[in-house]
């Protein structure tokens, strides 16, 4: 605590003025923007959202999402957002953050420190702890993407609720306007 004064706290509490919601392109790690014509199907890439001019406040877990383009079975074969997905990476169910694996016979996200597994569809874990957890804490928060009309995904503005978005590291209700 005896820093605590010398803090800018500022860059860490949120402020509703400075933080107007709006649509934003998904950039990839390499800096380039995601495209549907060049995302390859069933294959992921870690995003960061939303994301600042400072680079630690970038590596915060909470800001960590996995954009997913799924498996051609699951539609990720149509260029359209349907095949997209953008998921919190944080685990529902302790906080470790999970992948995507692409691999026949696994498809799925997994967590490595305690084996929740989550659809890539619909972000719902369907085994390990994360799956004993009654909703919303069983679904993980998912961004809405737009497809440009030259191919570029964005994220629409989100609404930080259960019903809506979901709220990073306690999850979102599942229902069938929000798979």
């Amino acid at each position: 605590m005896t820093f605590a004064p010398f803090v800018d706290w500022g860059k860490f509490l949120p402020n509703p003025a400075t933080q107007a919601a709006q649509k934003v392109k998904i950039e990839l790690e390499d800096g380039s923007i995601a495209n549907v014509n060049t995302f390859e199907v069933n294959s992921s890439q870690v995003v960061i959202y939303p994301k600042t001019d400072d680079e630690v406040l970038n590596q915060e877990a909470f800001r960590t999402w996995q954009l997913i383009r799924l498996p051609a079975e699951l539609g990720g074969n149509r260029n359209d957002a349907s095949a997209f997905r953008l998921y919190s990476m944080v685990c529902l169910h302790l906080w470790c953050l999970w992948k995507y694996w692409p691999q026949e016979g696994r498809k799925r996200g997994e967590c490595p420190c305690h084996g929740s597994m989550y659809d890539p569809y619909t972000g719902k874990a369907f085994a390990g702890p994360a799956a004993l957890q009654g909703p919303p804490s069983n679904v993980l928060p998912r961004l809405d993407i737009e497809v440009e009309s030259n191919g570029d995904l964005s994220i629409l503005p989100p609404v930080w609720s259960p019903d809506r978005n979901g709220v990073v590291g306690f999850g979102r209700y599942l229902n069938n306007n929000n798979t």
